[in-house]
């Protein structure tokens, strides 16, 4: 069976981080951070979602001289709708907890 697009567990770490505030800009350093994917995972993810219209992308000019431009982030609204879709479909397809053997059970 083909993997559904945008599915993977490092794309949906990341829709969770980007959902978490929809319409705020973010750094790249700060996902990395918060979603715990290294630089060689997050930024392909980033530039896929780019080039695919699911992502905004700026340069923000440093604030502090000296310092270089800084690139940030956001969903789109077909990003956020697709990430939402995209969550909901691994919440369904994720193995419920096994329940465990009963306590205080009779003798």
């Amino acid at each position: 069976m083909p993997r559904i697009p945008h599915s993977s567990p490092q794309t949906l770490r990341l829709f969770e981080a980007l959902l978490a505030a929809p319409d705020q800009w973010r750094y790249g350093y700060d996902l990395s951070k918060e979603t715990a994917l290294a630089s060689g995972t997050l930024y392909p993810i980033l530039m896929r979602l780019a080039e695919q219209s699911l992502l905004e992308t700026h340069w923000e000019e440093p604030t502090t001289p000296g310092r270089p431009p800084r690139h940030s982030y956001r969903l789109t609204a077909e990003g956020a709708e697709l990430a939402r879709t995209r969550l909901a479909g691994a919440a369904r397809r994720a193995p419920s907890p096994r329940p465990g053997p009963a306590l205080g059970g009779a003798s």
